[in-house]
């Protein structure tokens, strides 16, 4: 986001991502996480969530993919999560990551700027709820009264 935008009230622009079990399988080839609840259907499909889920951290890489998207460096040398995971995401889902600044706050020549997020799926559920923090250096001789 430019430094102009950067306003109480701001949103960030919103990603969509479909999830899919062949993403699922790379994400788990990708880490190394073989839990069957994510790859294996037919085990999946005996248990409580009735079939294969997400990866949290999967879905939780959208919410990065959101905040680098809209803070850049700054986002991915020194943004913070605070994240609850609400209830999974499944194949066939579509998700929307969005987010809202909800303040900004100075520190030294910095800017803190703070976020909720929200990954949700088709139905309006919340997948992932949270805040982010991102710290903004501002350049020399920068306004930075708000």
């Amino acid at each position: 986001m430019m430094l102009s935008e950067l306003k109480v009230g701001a949103k960030i622009p919103e990603i969509t991502k479909s999830i899919t079990q062949v993403n699922i399988n790379r994400y788990a080839e990708a880490s190394g996480d073989f839990n069957p609840i994510h790859i294996n259907e037919e085990y999946a499909r005996n248990t409580p969530l009735g079939g294969t889920i997400a990866h949290g951290m999967m879905v939780l890489a959208y919410v990065s993919q959101l905040m680098t998207a809209a803070f850049g460096q700054d986002w991915l040398s020194g943004g913070k999560l605070d994240v609850r995971f609400k209830t999974p995401a499944c194949p066939g889902d579509t998700l929307t990551v969005s987010g809202e600044i909800v303040s900004l706050e100075e520190q030294n020549s910095d800017r803190l700027v703070g976020c909720n997020i929200l990954v949700s799926n088709q139905d309006g559920e919340a997948i992932i709820t949270g805040k982010t923090t991102v710290r903004i250096e501002m350049p020399e001789g920068t306004e930075t009264s708000h």
